[in-house]
């Protein structure tokens, strides 16, 4: 298209030498990328300036508004309640989506959960529910907006029309050394989440070994940058920096956390994951107007449990079947007696990954039953000899590699409970 207001040279060496791209810039390049005049190596190179050069918040603004310009968006308007969404940037054992949704909807709030699937050490929500008998992740608009009615809460895949330049880009960064870019992160979860039409929205921006981020300075420039862009946009959007330094709950794997959330909904289940579920429960109903109700008096009471079983019902799920179980398991016991100090969660969720529980590429299937688990959490006592972890899985031969990636992962201090071993679940609150 020769009479094109802008070309892609220009405006890669306008970032490149450190400018601020124009509204129109953006707006053209996120558009000729969408439908292929752009090439990906050219857009390669601008990602890799942006990395470098940063943009400015009224640029992020406009490339999420541009990403979102390149699909449908979704309206929840004409249902009888408010809708909160939650979007959670990633971390091992984290398995808080599947317990929160349903105790958000027991408390008035419907919640649009568009997921995704797991990519490396970090699981996607989508595995583990798809290793409940019969679940399935793909709905229709239709059957999402009469589940959300009837039910109040759904978890499925974003359907192909949600911000499909952001699916385009995505793709690109992987293989390009661009993930880690702040105003592309930001505008790729951004983009998606206000093209889903949510009214309120509550992001859990993990810091530590086991997350994207793994120091706090990065974790709260992109929560702020994402609370920015959602308040511009007129959703009202709030940021929880949470730790990752330790993997969450004493799960890593499909159908253990989902097992481990069941526990949760029935009242009981780890004390961190119970926290920090009730934690963003809150910040979800305050978005949405209800601050008044109290989200731990609906996970005593058996309402949170009782939309639990609808959801996974109204999704073809049997929430009474057995989940699966790995063919094989192997105890890791604790090398002395003494406090657990520390327990790596990057080691945990790589292992976890190895055993099959996670995916090396977007095609590799998952195995349902793959996992850890981990009998301490820092700050517990353990005794010399007794099991410290058990890795689950159905093809042994990977044991070997799960087992190295768990060297160096934990140090077990000699008498009881050391000073420091457990640190604060919520660091700080953005917005």
């Amino acid at each position: 298209m020769s009479n094109a207001p802008h070309d892609a040279i220009e405006v890669i060496t306008t970032k490149r030498d450190g400018g601020a791209l124009s509204d129109s810039q953006v707006d053209w390049v996120v558009d000729a990328y969408t439908r292929g005049e752009v090439a990906d190596e050219q857009m390669s190179a601008l990602a890799m300036a942006i990395l470098l050069n940063g943009m400015g918040r009224d640029e992020i603004g406009r490339w999420t508004q541009a990403m979102i310009a390149s699909g449908e968006r979704m309206d929840f308007s004409a249902l009888s309640r408010p809708t909160a969404d939650k979007h959670s940037t990633g971390g091992v054992g984290d398995k808080i989506t599947l317990p929160l949704a349903p105790l958000v909807a027991a408390c008035g709030v419907a919640v649009p959960q568009l997921s995704g699937r797991g990519l490396g050490h970090t699981g996607g929500t989508l595995d583990k529910l798809e290793s409940i008998p019969g679940w399935r992740a793909s709905l229709g608009n239709d059957e999402m907006m009469r589940q959300l009615e009837e039910v109040g809460a759904v978890i499925c895949a974003a359907g192909d029309g949600l911000a499909p330049a952001d699916k385009k880009l995505y793709a690109l960064r992987d293989v390009t050394g661009t993930v880690e870019a702040i105003p592309l992160i930001a505008s790729s979860i951004m983009s998606k989440k206000i093209a889903e039409g949510t009214g309120s929205l509550v992001l859990d921006v993990k810091v530590g070994s086991g997350a994207f981020m793994k120091d706090l300075d990065r974790a709260r420039e992109l929560a702020s940058t994402m609370v920015g862009l959602g308040t511009d946009a007129g959703v009202a959007t709030v940021a929880l920096l949470t730790e990752m330094g330790t993997p969450l709950g004493l799960t890593a794997g499909n159908a253990l956390e989902v097992a481990e959330s069941v526990e949760v909904l029935a009242g009981g289940g780890p004390a961190d994951v119970v926290e920090l579920t009730v934690a963003l429960a809150r910040e979800m109903l305050a978005g949405a107007g209800r601050e008044e109700v109290d989200p731990a008096d609906a996970l005593a009471d058996g309402r949170a449990m009782d939309t639990w079983r609808a959801m996974v019902a109204a999704q073809g799920g049997d929430p009474d079947a057995p989940l699966p179980v790995a063919r094989h398991t192997h105890v890791v016991p604790a090398p002395a007696s003494g406090t657990l100090a520390r327990l790596d969660a990057l080691a945990v969720g790589t292992a976890a990954w190895r055993l099959g529980a996670g995916r090396a590429r977007k095609e590799d299937p998952v195995q349902a039953g793959a996992g850890v688990v981990w009998h301490a959490r820092p700050g517990d006592e353990v005794t010399e000899g007794r099991p410290l972890l058990t890795l689950h899985t159905d093809t042994p031969e990977r044991f070997e590699r799960a087992l190295a990636a768990l060297e160096g992962a934990y140090d077990v201090a000699s008498g009881r409970s050391s000073e420091g071993t457990v640190t604060d679940l919520v660091h700080e609150r953005i917005g």
